[in-house]
């Protein structure tokens, strides 16, 4: 099983390479396990609704560790920043945008503090707001792949259907900043054994979290806030939106008023936020 620092081998300016898939061990499991199903059932024919069964379950729990962002059963996944990145570093990442709304305004908060974020931006809405994209790049953050509809049905996608998802968000964002991202990070933190396949053809890398602000869902700003500075430590990534892709927001957006809260707690604590690129890249060169 690869470490986060074995699996995310980057060059700051570097292009995404294609890389080896390598089946992790959700995948050899599944294959040892139905493999002795068809031996036990070639053995004993009686046995089959117990092995029948099993595979059941086995598919079930394969399954259900879709919902569990940072394991890697499913593959390498960046939850953490490398062991090796700064010590003082921590990486603020927005989902779901650019919306015109909120993303100008997050970018303002973050010029403030002189923080770097990474913003993993929808496909559809990176098209819809250029202008937006290309200002993102050119404050100094970095711009990943969050797909390109960021559907409800992301999880039930087959292969060839994430495939033209990723790589058409891929492309979009590759146009407007004039750089490839490196890293995805799949819709509502939803992997499926297709994801890591996909992603290593694509040279892409998985990029999750360890704090989840839940600013999304949650309108009260302060609660938000508390939610990551009470965890908030060298080598966390942070998960914010500065977007909603499912649908109607209520309210004002709780980020714009937690970001503050959270920047000032960065400062407080010797903390600064780096771009996922530039924090791995930095600890590939330590």
């Amino acid at each position: 099983m690869a470490s986060a620092t074995s699996a995310i081998t980057l060059l700051a300016a570097g292009a995404p390479q294609p890389r080896r898939w390598r089946p992790a061990v959700a995948y050899w499991g599944t294959a040892a396990l139905h493999g002795a199903a068809l031996a036990g059932a070639a053995w004993q024919p009686a046995w089959w609704p117990w092995l029948l069964g099993g595979c059941a379950l086995n598919h079930a729990g394969v399954a259900a560790l879709a919902f569990v962002p940072s394991n890697r059963l499913l593959g390498p996944v960046l939850a953490r920043l490398p062991p090796d990145a700064p010590r003082d570093a921590i990486a603020l990442t927005f989902d779901d945008g650019p919306d015109p709304a909120i993303t100008p305004q997050v970018l303002d908060l973050l010029d403030a503090h002189q923080a770097r974020a990474t913003f993993f931006c929808v496909g559809a809405h990176a098209r819809r707001h250029p202008q937006l994209v290309r200002q993102i790049a050119a404050r100094g953050h970095a711009v990943e792949n969050h797909s390109m509809n960021h559907g409800a049905m992301h999880g039930f996608l087959l292969p060839a259907q994430l495939a033209r998802e990723v790589s058409a968000a891929q492309a979009v964002i590759s146009d407007l900043t004039g750089t490839a991202p490196l890293f995805f990070r799949p819709p509502f933190g939803v992997r499926t054994p297709a994801t890591e396949p996909v992603l290593s053809r694509l040279g892409l890398h998985c990029a999750q979290w360890s704090i989840r602000s839940l600013d999304a869902v949650d309108g009260n700003a302060a609660r938000v806030a508390r939610r990551v500075t009470s965890r908030l430590g060298a080598g966390d990534i942070v998960l914010l939106h500065d977007g909603l892709a499912t649908g109607g927001r209520r309210g004002a957006p709780s980020v714009l008023i937690a970001l503050p809260l959270i920047l000032q707690a960065l400062n407080a604590r010797g903390l600064r936020s780096l771009t996922l690129r530039h924090a791995c890249a930095a600890a590939q060169a330590a």
